[in-house]
């Protein structure tokens, strides 16, 4: 078709509106919109649906106008004819077609799509709002999620978190260093928002990413202080320029209580007479006491009280409790020369002192507020002198056996002969 041609077709196509015209490159380039129209439209006479739009701008868009399974015409846009080639847009638009007649509908597809969130939107927009009615360890996942997962994932959009990508950010992490405990937990929390992302039947979500992924097995880390870094340590809470949060610490170690259970404990709480502390909501999400052994008693009186502030160990700038006692116990533990001793180990070494000395390990349970016996036992750490002296028990009692058989022989042998067979 000559260039004349092309304009004498193009002026035809404009006079009837919305006409029909056999597309080419050429008369794509040549298209333009009449004056003070909004746009002209051109149907390709080759292809039934597919369509150019023009705008005033000079923009040209290549359409493809199908019927959906409900018989609603609908139009799904290719693209700009300065990035699709006119045989790109008769290919797509005959896929379109295909897709309408015997899958899913592309117009519902690109809804979905558009209509996708980025893990990001999720977690802000949903997640965090929905678990903080009901989860106690929310600001648990909220780091989690922050620190570890949204800085690499966060961008994605949901269809995208492939069990690939987790399985990568899980690897990198163990890379530097992060123990199974912290990278399993990643996989947890990630599986546990995209169960509910399928629950609430997010766009773009159909399977679970982590759904194959297996968890590492879990290391238990029992770290328990012997006599002598007891006394270091001691030494060191003692010395320490923060006095308060030192008498906190020295109360973890004096009741195996956990951090948040000292922390965030009133004076309302405690119960002089039977030297206990109330924990309203326990780690099992029950109320426990905590036993005051006499030395925590005397710390607990010894304390300073600020006037109309309810909290035991008030934070000396804010006057709430101390979101964490790091600094504090880093510094300490660190004097004391023991950089490797969490402050959860003062737990597991209360646990460790008791089953030392003979005490019961159900007692050691109740004391430790378990609701398993279990749990108790990893915390029942006994020394090396505790285990010889229990295998010494042994020793002696089959002594003692040995010793009184021999008794009874010697006497069945001071019978003397007839004795014995009279007897």
């Amino acid at each position: 078709m000559s260039f004349a041609m092309d304009l004498q077709q193009l002026s035809l196509s404009i006079r009837l509106g919305m006409p029909k015209v056999s597309l080419s490159s050429r008369f794509i380039r040549t298209a333009a919109c009449p004056s003070g129209a909004a746009k002209a439209t051109f149907f390709d006479s080759t292809q039934t649906g597919l369509m150019l739009e023009v705008r005033p701008s000079g923009r040209k868009t290549f359409f493809q106008r199908y019927t959906d399974p409900h018989g609603v015409e609908r139009q799904f846009k290719i693209g700009t004819a300065d990035v699709v080639t006119l045989d790109q847009a008769r290919r797509k638009g005959r896929a379109v077609k295909a897709n309408a007649f015997l899958g899913p509908d592309p117009h519902r597809q690109r809804r979905e799509l558009r209509a996708t969130l980025t893990l990001t939107e999720l977690v802000y927009s949903r997640y965090l709002p929905h678990v903080q009615e009901y989860k106690r360890s929310w600001k648990t996942d909220e780091t989690i999620l922050r620190l570890h997962i949204l800085p690499g994932l966060g961008p994605l959009y949901l269809d995208e978190v492939t069990a690939e990508g987790v399985a990568e950010l899980v690897r990198r992490m163990r890379l530097k260093g992060y123990a199974s405990g912290t990278t399993n937990r990643v996989v947890i929390l990630l599986r546990y928002v995209f169960n509910l992302a399928r629950k609430w039947k997010l766009a773009g979500v159909i399977e679970n990413p982590t759904a194959a992924l297996q968890l590492a097995p879990t290391v238990h880390r029992d770290r328990f202080l012997t006599e002598e870094e007891t006394k270091r340590l001691l030494t060191s809470i003692a010395e320490d320029e923060n006095k308060l949060a030192a008498q906190a610490v020295l109360l973890l170690l004096l009741t195996g209580a956990r951090r948040n259970e000292i922390t965030h404990a009133r004076w309302e709480q405690i119960d002089w007479r039977r030297q206990t502390l109330l924990v309203p909501q326990s780690k099992s999400g029950k109320p426990r006491k905590i036993t005051l052994n006499g030395q925590a008693i005397a710390l607990l009186k010894a304390l300073k009280r600020t006037e109309g502030n309810p909290w035991v160990f008030p934070s000396p700038d804010t006057g709430s409790p101390s979101p964490s006692l790091y600094y504090p116990w880093h510094r300490i533990r660190c004097r004391a020369g023991l950089p490797d001793v969490r402050l959860h180990d003062l737990r597991h070494s209360f646990a460790s002192f008791l089953v030392n000395q003979g005490v019961s390990i159900y007692v050691v349970q109740n004391l430790l507020g378990h609701t398993q016996i279990k749990t108790t036992q990893r915390y029942a750490h006994l020394t090396s002198g505790a285990r010889q002296d229990a295998a010494e028990v042994a020793s002696t009692v089959l002594q003692r056996a040995y010793r009184d058989e021999e008794t009874e022989e010697a006497q069945r042998g001071s019978l003397g002969p007839s004795k014995r067979v009279r007897d």
